[in-house]
């Protein structure tokens, strides 16, 4: 299986699957977005088909829906399972205090609420997205059409009197048109190169008229799980770290997609 994947796509995998080992029988879980949180999705499939896992999870965003539903997974609305006991999620960026930068496939609102309605938050990544300090990853602002102009004006306004390195500020785009979340809304990316203040910054922003979510995830993440190429699995958390070995053989169809 590992010819099939490059390496940063086998530290990905690997994170996955030894993150997949965490959730329990019965367990409400809430499933991430982006490309390591699908590694996870796969895993839990395989674990409901040939182990008989029974759990209810609640996707962050319409892709891991779609992607759960097809590999065998309850999957329900936070409001029907109102409370969770795990959620497993990706992050672009983790600092040594578990702080994270996430949004780089526009779900951090819907992540942040679903991580901020769970027991516990475990972070799934490759090795480099290890970093000293956030923000070298462009920091994601949802913001609504309306006046969103005004809004990133004021965003620029306040991003003056911040310890930041730059304060550049861009429209994502999806092609020719502008990016929309699945609640409709645009984003913001904030490229500031590096963030001295994470706290600061997201009670700041979260006060400006127009802006629904940022991408700073602060006092939310409990663990991160590391995954490597060569297969080994770091779990850290605030008691330290342990590691672990996945087995990189390829099974239940996980890959058949490749």
């Amino acid at each position: 299986m590992g010819a099939e994947l490059s390496p940063i796509e086998m530290a990905k995998y690997v994170a996955g699957r030894r993150a997949a080992d965490l959730v329990e029988d019965g367990m409400r879980v809430g499933l991430g977005t982006g490309s390591t949180a699908a590694w996870l999705v796969k895993s839990l499939g395989a674990r409901v088909r040939n182990e008989g896992l029974s759990i209810t999870a609640v996707p962050t965003s319409s892709r891991t829906a779609a992607l759960a539903r097809e590999v065998g997974i309850d999957v329900v609305s936070l409001e029907d399972a109102r409370w969770l006991d795990l959620t497993i999620d990706g992050a672009d960026e983790f600092d040594p205090a578990f702080n994270l930068i996430k949004g780089g496939g526009g779900a951090h609102l819907q992540e942040k609420i679903v991580a901020a309605a769970s027991d516990r938050m475990v972070v799934i990544a490759d090795p480099a997205k290890a970093v000293a300090q956030l923000g070298a990853f462009p920091l994601p602002v949802e913001v609504i059409g309306f006046g969103w102009t005004a809004s990133r004006k004021l965003i620029a306004e306040a991003l003056e009197g911040l310890d930041v390195l730059g304060r550049d500020i861009t429209l994502r785009m999806a092609g020719e048109t502008p990016f929309r979340t699945d609640e409709g809304n645009l984003v913001l990316d904030l490229h500031l190169g590096r963030i001295g203040n994470p706290r600061q910054l997201a009670l700041l922003l979260n006060q400006i008229p127009g802006v629904v979510e940022n991408g700073l995830f602060i006092d939310i993440c409990d663990a991160v799980v590391i995954g490597h190429p060569d297969g080994r699995a770091e779990l850290r958390d605030a008691e330290g770290s342990e590691e672990g070995r996945v087995e990189l053989a390829e099974s239940d169809n996980l890959f058949a997609d490749l």
